[in-house]
């Protein structure tokens, strides 16, 4: 009785195996990736177009343009994005629109994100919110929006760079929420764009070292908030309350922070090329070791570790 069950798992992980590395004919195909300054968007554009697509790279500064030319081919070609900016959006519509003629968009890659301020909720101003949702969430959608129709012509691909935070919310402020909003904008695409041929995939990386993670940043951005905090909110908490949050950010930023960006690259590069790409990619070894399993446990216990991992207020109610 064992062995038929086992010989059926191994002849299904084989078929999923072979399956998964079929690929397309991809080479000149336009590709469109949003955030390219750095990090991981520079990565991406730069390793595509060492594979020949035709790889049209948005900035959010001159600068960041102007690097990415100098090491790329004469076939990458770069345009200045903001995707909060609805005109800005328009323009890079447009621009794109006379590189792919009639060939249509392949690829879209919604890359831009920021991180805001990761502190307690009842730190936070509604601002604070819309300034990581207007970028992580929004942003894609309208970008997204304004391409479908090439994408549709192309019968292509849109991947989205969500987060396992959008899975499972392991700190406050605007990031998770972004992340589990572009999670579910994603889904409801990728059901109505399949009639038309167009494939969504959500790529949810770990913790990676990226300049959007960059500790400094991180804790800055958290100090300044507390400098503005009333003074009654500050006694609430107490000075030690943000020394000890300040530790413990450190230590799990420090633990855990892939700084081999390649491995979310493939993943963009196997959901743009990959005949049968998967729905979801999960890229680092905390992704589908802590944060996705914890996703699927009680929420009353995932709520009792951080409960014991966080500092608590000085007038906490016990």
């Amino acid at each position: 009785m064992c062995l038929p069950l086992l010989l059926g798992i191994l002849l299904w992980a084989a078929l999923w195996w072979l399956r998964d590395r079929q690929s397309l004919p991809t080479s000149n195909a336009f590709v469109f990736i949003t955030g390219c300054d750095s990090g991981i968007g520079r990565l991406l554009a730069l390793r595509l177009d060492q594979r020949g697509f035709r790889v049209l790279a948005s900035c959010l500064t001159p600068s960041g343009a102007e690097d990415l030319r100098q090491v790329a081919s004469s076939h990458l070609q770069t345009t200045l994005l903001d995707v909060t900016d609805l005109q800005s959006v328009e323009r890079a519509t447009k621009w794109v629109k006379t590189q792919v003629g009639e060939a249509g968009l392949f690829g879209l890659v919604n890359n831009a994100g920021v991180a805001g301020i990761m502190g307690p909720t009842p730190w936070l101003t509604q601002d604070d919110f819309h300034r990581v949702l207007n970028v992580n969430t929004l942003g894609p959608i309208g970008v997204t929006l304004a391409l479908l129709p090439l994408l549709q012509q192309a019968q292509g691909r849109v991947v989205n760079i969500t987060s396992v935070l959008g899975r499972l919310a392991a700190n406050s402020g605007g990031y998770c929420v972004s992340k589990f909003g572009l999670e579910a904008f994603s889904d409801s695409l990728r059901r109505d764009m399949a009639p038309f041929g167009v494939r969504v995939s959500i790529v949810e990386p770990g913790f990676f070292r990226t300049p959007m993670t960059n500790l400094e940043s991180l804790e800055e951005a958290l100090q300044a908030c507390w400098v503005r905090l009333p003074p009654a909110t500050q006694a609430h908490y107490g000075e030690a309350f943000l020394t000890k949050y300040l530790k413990v950010q450190r230590c799990i930023m420090n633990l855990i922070c892939d700084p081999d960006l390649t491995k979310v690259s493939r993943c963009l590069e196997h959901a743009l090329t990959a005949r049968h790409p998967r729905t979801h990619y999960s890229p680092g070894w905390d992704a589908k070791l802590l944060w996705l399993p914890a996703s699927y446990l009680p929420a009353s216990l995932v709520d009792a570790v951080f409960t014991w991992v966080l500092p608590k207020p000085a007038q906490a109610v016990c």
